[in-house]
């Protein structure tokens, strides 16, 4: 067993625990889905259905999780 420090408690508390929209984050978050739905559908439209399209579109999935998660977690 490996000892749990301070600072993994404090990543612990800010990786899991629900960060409500304050100020204008709501509108970023909006934004960043809209952009990113955007250029979904331009992947959808240019590329042929296969494995690569899908791992395309889900790669962008993860893309948007992660800003909005970077404007929620530090903010």
């Amino acid at each position: 067993m490996y000892p749990i420090t301070d600072v993994d408690q404090a990543r612990l508390k800010k990786d899991f625990t629900y960060h409500p929209p304050k100020g204008g984050q709501a509108a970023r978050y909006e934004f960043l889905r809209t952009v990113a739905k955007k250029f979904a559908t331009d992947i959808m439209a240019d590329c042929p259905p296969s494995r690569e399209r899908s791992l395309a579109l889900t790669a962008l999935e993860e893309c948007v999780m992660w800003a909005n998660a970077s404007i929620a977690r530090n903010e």
